[in-house]
């Protein structure tokens, strides 16, 4: 094996970490692949340079990246038509992992959104890929107590809204199965039991596909929403179910091509919070149903 081979050979053992990391920082499958790549470029120029730990070059250079990123996506988010939402990962329903759900739910990310960059970063580094101190502190190019600090102000600010994930995946499905029946039918008294008194729709079409523009909040409210759109879905939608970011989910196509996901946020064996992604770009990378 040539070191430029061996060079090549060693980034790809650390992809998926990478990856996994780049994802979580930016909630685009794109960016995070962008960012991977961009990581794969730096690492290429230091091909005969001698590196006494690679994973941590490599997971230094990926981290500032999608800081940088993160700070110029925070600008186009906030002038984002409508409610933002992650761009889905998608999974067979059979692929589930308690750790993949916990770190990758469209809930979790929300409040990791509202985080700074720096925060976001520390916060995963230490509770999502268990680094300690010292090793955040060279990511970062920070001190120890600097990133004690951004660490505890992040826990702080997730800690009374972090997602818990207390329903099995029976009870989830089964709740899902009911949730897709009464969107389908439009039926308000479909939804009664299915969904919490504070019950939330986040719907994300990004000005390119119907969506509601604002945050729908309250049981009725997102009942009657639902009942409301039924009417205006095209005929002949087919649904999927499968796992959106770890969680219970289905996706409707049209014909062969994507036009919504829909996932949950399931609380004390309710639907808390409803996540539907149609803006187009970010159905993109769904595979056409066959």
């Amino acid at each position: 094996m040539s070191a430029m081979s061996g060079h090549v050979a060693i980034f790809e053992t650390h992809r998926r970490r990478l990856q996994a990391l780049a994802y979580r920082m930016l909630g685009s499958v794109g960016e995070a692949e962008d960012a991977v790549q961009d990581t794969y470029l730096r690492w290429h120029r230091q091909a005969f340079a001698e590196l006494r730990s690679p994973e941590a070059w490599l997971v230094t250079a990926c981290t500032r990246l999608c800081i940088d990123r993160l700070r110029a996506a925070k600008v186009a988010r906030a002038a984002y038509t409508g409610p933002w939402l992650p761009e889905p990962v998608i999974a067979p329903e059979a692929d589930f992992e308690v750790e993949l759900a916990e770190s990758l739910s469209m809930a979790f990310l929300l409040v990791l959104e509202r985080l700074s960059p720096a925060e976001r970063a520390a916060y995963l580094l230490r509770e999502a890929f268990d680094y300690d101190y010292p090793a955040i502190a060279g990511i970062l190019g920070k001190t120890e107590a600097a990133c004690r600090q951004l660490v505890s102000r992040a826990q702080k600010h997730i800690k009374t809204e972090r997602p818990r994930f207390d329903v099995d995946a029976a009870r989830a499905h089964d709740l899902a199965q009911r949730f897709a029946a009464a969107a389908q039918s439009g039926d308000v008294a479909a939804f009664a039991g299915l969904l919490a008194d504070d019950a939330m729709i986040w719907s994300d079409g990004g000005g390119k596909a119907r969506a509601a523009l604002n945050v729908i909040r309250g049981a009725d409210r997102c009942a009657r929403f639902f009942a409301g759109i039924a009417p205006k879905h095209p005929r002949g939608l087919t649904r999927r179910f499968c796992r959106v970011n770890g969680q219970i989910g289905y996706a409707l196509y049209h014909g062969q091509k994507p036009y919504s996901v829909v996932t949950f946020e399931i609380v004390d064996e309710r639907i808390r919070s409803v996540f539907v992604i149609r803006n187009p770009d970010k159905l993109a990378r769904l595979e056409p149903l066959n």
